[in-house]
């Protein structure tokens, strides 16, 4: 074993390193090249290969389009539905308010409290006279009535 690490030192030694510049430089020079009289040959089958590309890519970009403006129109009505359920939300909660300050409102107690306070007094008998007092059942026969009422001045 320790003969192979010597053998192993050895080798590593006696390879010399290669330098990094070798030979003489290679030295590029410029040639114009005059192409002006070269024609150049239509090709139909490339042609043909390319017309098909073209309008496969246009179909591709086509599907594309059309999933990305349906994908943005989706996001857009969910904002719009949002918005209306908050706003329909707004407005049921403004009903229940209106709805409560109506039967306030019409509370006989609050009703009769303020007759009393601009100095109204319940009727008397005989006062009041129903003019709705319609049948229950509207397809019963209803006898027709009119009462005449003269007023004379004095």
């Amino acid at each position: 074993m320790a003969a192979a690490a010597v053998a192993m030192q050895g080798a590593v030694r006696g390879r010399r390193r290669k330098p990094c510049w070798t030979g003489t430089p290679e030295i590029y020079f410029a040639k114009p090249i005059d192409n002006s009289r070269l024609v150049k040959l239509e090709d139909p089958r490339r042609g043909r290969e390319m017309r098909q590309f073209g309008i496969a890519l246009g179909c591709l970009f086509l599907l594309v389009m059309t999933y990305t403006w349906q994908h943005f129109k989706a996001i857009e009505y969910g904002y719009k539905i949002e918005f209306m359920k908050s706003e329909r939300n707004g407005l049921t909660e403004l009903n229940r308010t209106l709805r409560l300050e109506e039967a306030s409102l019409r509370s006989p107690d609050r009703i009769d409290r303020l007759a009393r306070q601009y100095g109204m007094q319940p009727p008397q008998a005989g006062q009041v006279i129903r003019m709705d007092s319609a049948p229950l059942d509207a397809s019963t026969p209803v006898m027709a009535s009119a009462s005449i009422s003269v007023v004379s001045l004095p």
